[in-house]
């Protein structure tokens, strides 16, 4: 018998435009499916959920997550894109072990999933060995959640065992359909590697059927005009993600856009270490909808809310910095809340090319469904719904069901004893960074 699940009485954010926002209603869950969605909705024989003071809404959607970093997050906190660069990969990457690696995906993922992200793209470029790709899966894989693993190599040239553990990789852990983890490549790309290798990552991934992730217009390295390269060798297509984007050019851009091309953007972490102005609106003149990364925990915090809450803010700065400009107020903000709400669920669900499976609450799609506390001090009252998630963060995180799995109930993660996780996070940790110094009663 088929497992019903009934979340009655909610503040509907659907994400899907034929059932819009329902100020209160019902989602009905069968198995690993949504199989209605209503004002109210009659099943009897199905486990009640309570949603009353709580926005139920598609899971979050993170396209691009350094999770590797996780145990040793805030270190990059202060640095510039060449301190990371020199430090984080330079220095820290080539110590990582595979059981470092497993920890710090089954954290990160567990962070995300506390913080109502039910999906992720594990933009792992950690491989020292084909030993941590497969402890880099078995983390995630151990969390629950729904992910996307970017198998990448650390740096370049590429190990010459790369290619062939990537055909590995996708045939022992990657031939089943239907699972929660599917593959990606995060390949460095023409910025980062070479040209050359550039066309042998796309080509192995196309052989293999996946997405491939390309860092892009990343600070002065966007003045190689890579996209324009590309374009010229024919490399482009809907399988691409291009992360950042912040200094191609608006041809590029409108470049990306012809070629059926995705982007994914991570404000936060750009304007931080200097990859350039965030390219958010740039992207949406384009055509080029994007979706939100939180790029490094080890940088900024892991909260998709607080992306949100940044592609706002940096759009609508610039905004009205140019208005200002011209002597003129701005009459209208052109990036919405419900702008970001929307790349933050069915604009991720897009750039991965799962949006016939999740990304909104529609019926047939997966059941992956948070639900929101909105009588807190932080959210109480709602007038704005879009605006009201945008102000959320982890602590608003009720429930999370991934696949129709419950994984976090009542604000507490369900699967894991996450003390037990966190110890073994510290002793990777102390073992990556030895010479840290220790902050608090020996619990941090």
């Amino acid at each position: 018998m088929v497992n019903r699940t009934l979340i009655k009485g909610g503040i509907i954010f659907s994400v899907d435009p034929e059932i819009g926002d329902l100020p209160q209603g019902d989602v009905l869950i069968e198995g690993d499916r949504i199989v209605a969605v209503a004002p109210e909705i009659d099943a009897p024989d199905a486990q009640l959920v309570d949603a009353t003071n709580r926005i139920v809404m598609p899971g979050l959607i993170d396209t691009h997550r350094h999770m590797w970093q996780s145990s040793i997050r805030q270190i990059a906190a202060d640095w510039t894109l060449g301190q990371y660069v020199e430090n984080m990969l330079g220095k820290y990457g080539p110590a990582f072990r595979p059981e470092d690696v497993y920890v710090a995906d089954l954290l990160g993922s567990l962070e995300a999933l506390n913080g109502g992200i039910t999906t992720v793209m594990d933009w792992s470029h950690i491989m020292n060995s084909p030993a941590h790709a497969d402890s880099a899966i078995a983390g995630l894989r151990a969390s629950g959640i729904r992910a996307v693993f970017g198998y990448g190599a650390p740096g370049s040239p590429a190990a010459e065992w790369y290619a062939d553990d990537v055909r590995r990789v996708a045939a022992e852990h990657f031939s089943t359909p239907g699972q929660l983890l599917t593959l990606a490549l995060a390949s460095l790309g023409p910025e980062f590697s070479s040209l050359e290798e550039t066309v042998t990552d796309v080509d192995l991934a196309r052989e293999l059927g996946i997405r491939t992730s390309i860092h892009i217009g990343v600070g002065l390295l966007g003045e190689k005009r890579s996209i324009t390269k590309m374009k010229e060798l024919g490399l482009l297509g809907p399988d691409l993600i291009f992360v950042h984007c912040n200094t191609c050019t608006d041809e590029e851009l409108q470049i990306i856009h012809e070629s059926g091309g995705h982007a994914s953007i991570s404000p936060r972490v750009e304007m931080q270490m200097g990859h350039g102005y965030p390219a958010t609106g740039r992207l949406i003149a384009a055509g080029v909808q994007p979706s939100l990364s939180v790029d490094v925990v080890s940088g900024v915090g892991g909260s998709i809310f607080a992306e949100m809450r940044g592609t706002l803010e940096a759009e609508r700065g610039w905004q009205n910095h140019e208005t200002l400009g011209r002597g003129e107020w701005t009459s209208e903000l052109k990036l919405s809340t419900r702008n970001v709400v929307e790349m933050a669920t069915i604009g991720g669900a897009r750039a991965l090319g799962l949006d016939s499976e999740i990304g909104s609450l529609t019926p047939g799609k997966q059941a992956d469904i948070i639900m929101l506390r909105v009588d807190t001090p932080n959210l109480s009252l709602v007038n704005n719904l879009p605006a009201a998630i945008t102000l959320c963060d982890s602590e608003n995180v009720d429930n999370v069901f991934v696949a129709g799995v419950l994984v976090k109930a009542a604000g507490e993660l369900l699967s894991h004893d996450f003390r037990a996780v966190q110890d073994e996070a510290r002793n990777s940790r102390d073992f990556l960074l030895p010479d840290l110094v220790r902050i608090g009663n020996g619990a941090a």
